[in-house]
């Protein structure tokens, strides 16, 4: 194990470029076992979850082929159903996402139950539904058992509008025989991503970035060419370690056209930036008071299904509203235990009261002070690398591994930017 250690305190300034989107690298990894021709994909981020599912691809038969400047070439000539390593699968939510492209591909797969962050219960139903409305036959036996001839389109209204259900079903309905419309889809970008690259393999999917998708299936698949775009949670965790911090940031190639209602949420903080192009310009001078709803009740900000307010940065707005003046509170009704990690900023100075496992309210701003802390999940792990940076003093982050599996090369890209941060390994 690693862990991170910050001296507090020191303004960030200067200019960073976003990795490629993890949560749309996963499912379009995933996307080449549609095709025997080779799927090239560029700006691949460098993370430990993206290696973990070449890892699994590779086990299923795949040669993915390293072509350097964050380039792979990713060829499923020829796909065997394998036992996947089940340690592997339970490191990462998005071993899931096999379960359609193969049942497509290759009629079938079995699956251990999938891992990843401990937020709470993160279903899979959604993804059974889907398959089985296409004719699948899925089992549970310790073992997910996904089992189909060719795929048959369907009208689907998923139960709940998941992202990885919803790229599960969109990879199997292209190799499907007929027509299938899928209702109450997620339509975030690493979604749109997903049917963007459909489409360049020959698919047919209209309505990419609503909430229903046409997809007429098709044949067979072939090789195509994409390019990842930036990873929209990368670039507020920075923009929220430049405020809290009191630095000045340039972010370039930011994809700003994906971050409306994240700012109409960060302007509630007192926060907001510029944008020149693609790029995205955070000023040292902000605001940082709490804006109160009509008749000066306190705010609530809460998560919804894109494009309102993403769950991933829930304790990244929690951080940055530890620094701004007044109250509000935060509501995340999707994890359970999203807000367990309140304790920690609390343990660092913070002012916060965690109502419920859903709930917490934080009043500020507070003078945090470094401490020894540990990383439980990505997003929170990534939280209080943003708190050690605007403490005073010296904070320990142990687990860092939890960082590693989000975020490219964090602590060098900080370095970069001004931040005093060493990685050591644990004793």
């Amino acid at each position: 194990m690693e862990k991170f250690i910050i001296e507090g305190g020191i303004p960030l300034r200067g200019e960073m470029t976003p990795s490629g989107n993890k949560n749309a690298a996963l499912p379009l990894l995933a996307a080449c076992l549609l095709t025997e021709e080779p799927v090239i994909l560029r700006n691949v981020p460098q993370i430990r979850d993206v290696n973990d599912m070449r890892r699994m691809l590779e086990s299923l038969g795949v040669e993915v082929t390293d072509l350097g400047n964050r380039t792979w070439r990713v060829q499923a000539a020829h796909v065997r159903p394998a036992d996947l390593d089940p340690d592997l699968s339970r490191r990462i939510r998005a071993s899931i996402l096999l379960a359609g492209p193969m049942t497509a591909r290759a009629g079938g797969v079995k699956l251990p139950p999938p891992g990843g962050d401990v937020i709470g219960r993160r279903r899979v139903d959604t993804h059974i539904w889907a398959l089985r409305h296409m004719g699948a036959e899925v089992s549970y036996d310790r073992m997910f058992s996904f089992r189909a001839g060719r795929l048959q389109g369907a009208e689907i209204l998923l139960d709940e509008a998941s992202v990885t259900g919803t790229e599960n079903a969109v990879m199997a309905a292209s190799l499907a025989k007929g027509t299938t419309i899928l209702r109450n889809a997620a339509s975030e970008p690493h979604v749109q991503e997903l049917c963007h690259l459909l489409n360049a393999m020959g698919a047919h999917i209209e309505g990419i970035g609503s909430n229903t998708l046409h997809i007429e299936g098709v044949e067979r698949l072939h090789g195509a060419e994409f390019t990842i775009g930036p990873d929209y949670l990368e670039v507020v965790s920075f923009i929220g370690a430049a405020v809290m911090t009191r630095g000045t940031l340039r972010i370039r190639q930011a994809g700003p056209q994906y971050l409306g209602m994240i700012r109409i949420v960060f302007n509630r903080l007192g926060v907001d930036w510029e944008v020149e192009g693609e790029d995205i310009l955070v000023p040292a001078e902000q605001r940082l008071e709490v804006e109160p709803d009509l008749g000066n009740a306190i705010p609530e900000i809460k998560t919804n299904i894109w494009p309102a307010f993403p769950t991933d940065l829930m304790s990244i707005a929690i951080a940055v509203a530890t620094q701004a003046r007044g109250s509000v509170l935060f509501h995340d009704w999707m994890y359970p235990s999203r807000m367990f990690f309140t304790d920690k900023l609390v343990g660092m100075g913070a002012q916060i009261v965690l109502c419920d496992p859903h709930r917490c309210i934080v009043t500020g701003p507070s003078k945090l002070y470094g401490e020894k802390v540990e990383s439980p999940d990505i997003r929170a792990g990534m939280t209080l690398v943003l708190a050690a940076l605007a403490a005073q003093g010296t904070s320990v982050i142990r687990n860092v591994g939890q960082i590693d599996r989000g975020y490219e090369a964090v602590d060098a890209k900080l370095r970069a930017l001004g931040a005093k941060i060493e990685r050591q390994k644990e004793q």
